[in-house]
């Protein structure tokens, strides 16, 4: 019989905590990190620093240069797949998934819908990777929009057929993202970007991206609702484990159970790993976060782009900060409190603010606390 792990929250969040690399001893460098989270999640939004370098910054410290990050793009040791950064050994574990592109056996009303639209722009398909062939890498600026079925969204995607294509076309392992100038993606063949590493079987390599997942986030759910991107389930990885408190069974990386545990003060991104899947964060850490920039002012609770706090293996607040790179400083509008700090606690997050501002080599100003 299969043993049953019994956990208190406590065990479940230190579990989460190490798993991330979030406790007191260091990953030694930005492969490691990587290696252990399996992605760095892009995002355009810079308000402090853009995400894959807060959670860079947050596990290595004010050692860690951005310049690292190029340095691994440049001679793809990371390969940036579907808006996700990933150690290029990585790619050999979604080729078999591409070519079956857009999925095996019954698929849902997206997976048809994007289906039938690529489908129906065959021809500029065909035409980009022609093009791609005899100029790449470009950015998608210089593709040929002949798609003669538009892309149709209420929202920012609206008539983006070229670069809506492109992201389908990572899909099936025919593009992928060679490089970067300035904000723009340079597209190629993925035959001139990807490793030449031999692929997995689909079936195999399903249960290797689930066992790496489990690996990176500790604890995780068997079966959750699918969505595009990264999954938050990690099938029958692991072992199975009931949090007291918490309803329903998880699964756990059994390996980390017997590892002591010292915790410290991070500030995270908003798309870090242990807050990402919010349900996740709300069961275990019984933290609630929300991302507010697409609010009114007047509505948000905790700010614009607001960094969770995590002191020890507790999930205890936010911080709510702009990078004015203008005016120089890194201005501090209130570090939100969900539990009363303690003097060590208030001792430990005020240094974490420091080393994010000497990090970004910005002056601190406070405005004020709450």
């Amino acid at each position: 019989m299969v043993k049953v792990h019994q956990l208190g929250r406590r065990d479940a969040r230190r579990l989460a905590v190490r798993a991330q690399l979030l406790s007191r001893d260091r990953p030694a460098d930005l492969l490691a990190v990587a290696r252990r989270v399996t992605l760095l999640q892009l995002d355009p939004i810079s308000a402090i620093a853009p995400s894959a370098h807060l959670v860079l910054w947050s596990r290595l410290g004010s050692a860690y240069s951005p310049a690292d990050l190029d340095a691994a793009l440049a001679d793809r040791r990371l390969i940036e797949l579907q808006a996700m950064l990933r150690p290029a050994e990585d790619l050999a574990l979604y080729r078999a998934e591409m070519a079956t592109w857009p999925g095996s056996g019954e698929l849902g009303d997206w997976r048809q819908r994007l289906r039938d639209w690529v489908r129906a722009n065959d021809r500029c398909r065909r035409e980009i990777l022609d093009r791609l062939r005899e100029s790449g890498p470009l950015p998608s600026r210089d593709l040929p929009d002949t798609c003669e079925q538009p892309w149709r969204s209420t929202g920012w995607t609206n008539n983006k057929n070229v670069t809506r294509l492109l992201e389908q076309m990572v899909a099936r392992g025919e593009v992928a993202v060679a490089g970067r100038k300035g904000r723009d993606r340079l597209w190629d063949l993925a035959e001139r970007v990807y490793p030449d590493d031999p692929v997995m079987s689909a079936r195999e390599a399903a249960r290797e991206r689930d066992r790496r997942r489990l690996h990176a986030l500790g604890i995780a759910r068997s079966r959750a609702p699918e969505v595009p991107g990264e999954p938050a389930d990690v099938g029958e990885a692991g072992e199975p484990a009931v949090v007291e408190g918490v309803r329903g069974q998880w699964r756990i990386e059994p390996a980390l159970l017997d590892e002591p545990f010292e915790g410290r003060a991070a500030l995270l991104s908003p798309f870090d790993r242990l807050v990402h899947d919010r349900v996740r964060a709300k069961e275990i850490f019984e933290y609630d976060f929300l991302l507010e920039m697409y609010k009114p002012v007047a509505k948000r609770r905790w700010g614009y782009y607001a960094l969770p706090i995590l002191f020890g293996d507790r999930l205890v607040g936010k911080l709510d900060a702009t990078a004015d790179r203008r005016a120089g400083t890194l201005l501090v509008n209130a570090v939100h409190q969900d539990v009363p700090f303690t003097a060590a606690m208030t001792e430990a997050v005020d240094q974490e603010i420091a080393d994010l501002a000497a990090w970004l080599k910005l002056d601190l100003t406070n405005r004020s606390s709450t």
